[in-house]
């Protein structure tokens, strides 16, 4: 059988905030060196971040997987039970429709105004994608069927 894990989706959440951390310790260690003024990011500070993005993402995914398909895949159709996801679905439905509004407005305003502000336009957009991705979880999750199917171990598959 194949099996979902949980311990290595923990540590590497585990060690991309470690390395969140260290570029933030990194940061104020080149501020107190000079002065106490904030400096840019340095070569070594993106590289942090960066791989603790990779990592935080791959333990997201590992988590989010074991959400999904469970601890041990079983062969076989197995039928979606919707429960109460239906309401959840509604609150997330709406929260996109809201942030989408909010999105708009700050487009608007931004064309009217001539001042644009890219942080908060990011930001809106980036809670709009996750507000979607978490309605597509829930979708596979509470509606979809899965059907899992298993080939034996002597396919002439090289992989």
């Amino acid at each position: 059988m194949y099996r979902n894990d949980r311990v290595i989706p923990f540590f590497t959440i585990l060690f991309a905030v470690a390395l969140f951390f260290l570029a933030y310790l990194d940061g104020r260690h080149i501020t107190a060196l000079e002065g106490g003024v904030p400096q840019p990011l340095s070569v070594g500070q993106i590289g942090l971040v960066s791989l603790g993005i990779v990592l935080l993402i791959y333990g997201l995914i590992g988590y989010v997987s074991v959400w999904l398909e469970g601890r041990e895949l079983r062969p076989g159709t197995h039928k979606a039970r919707p429960g109460n996801a239906q309401w959840v679905g509604m609150a997330l439905s709406a929260l996109a429709v809201a942030l989408s509004g909010l999105f708009v407005q700050a487009i608007v305003h931004a064309l009217r105004t001539q001042e644009n502000h890219p942080a908060v336009e990011g930001a809106i957009f980036a809670g709009i994608s996750l507000t979607v991705a978490a309605l597509l979880a829930l979708y596979k999750h509470y509606y979809q069927d899965d059907e899992v199917g298993v080939e034996s171990e002597d396919s002439e598959v090289p992989w």
